[in-house]
């Protein structure tokens, strides 16, 4: 059975940085994975994803610049490194991952979740 595990979440002032990990296990071969997150009330987004060979990264716009998403060398271990952060990146925190081509950001398609990691930034 193929499982996601976030950590490092946590609390933090604006301007400070944080690193989640997500380490995945019961997979057969390396998989595209992606980080994703979702405040209160609102849909869920997508921040960054990475290929399954570690070649393509892609962000989101409110992101770009200040988090860096990477990847353990032949593993399904994924990390987020976020830097300057402000409060409104405060949100659940999800790992994402998904076999195939490598789809964009969209939550709908990407199938295999963990099970979150929060992030609170205060002013």
């Amino acid at each position: 059975q193929v499982r996601l595990v976030e950590s490092g979440g946590g609390s933090v002032q604006a301007g400070g940085s944080l690193r989640l990990s997500c380490g995945g296990s019961g997979f057969s071969y390396n998989v595209h994975m992606a980080w994703f997150r979702q405040a209160p009330g609102k849909e869920r987004e997508g921040v960054a994803s990475i290929g399954s060979r570690s070649v393509r990264a892609s962000y989101s716009d409110s992101v770009k610049g200040r988090f860096a998403i990477s990847r353990t060398n032949g593993e399904n271990t994924v990390h987020l490194q976020m830097h300057d952060l402000k409060p409104e990146d405060t949100a659940m925190y999800y790992c994402a991952a998904v076999t195939g081509d490598l789809p964009p950001l969209e939550a709908r398609l990407w199938d295999i979740w963990g099970q979150g990691t929060q992030v609170t930034v205060s002013s």
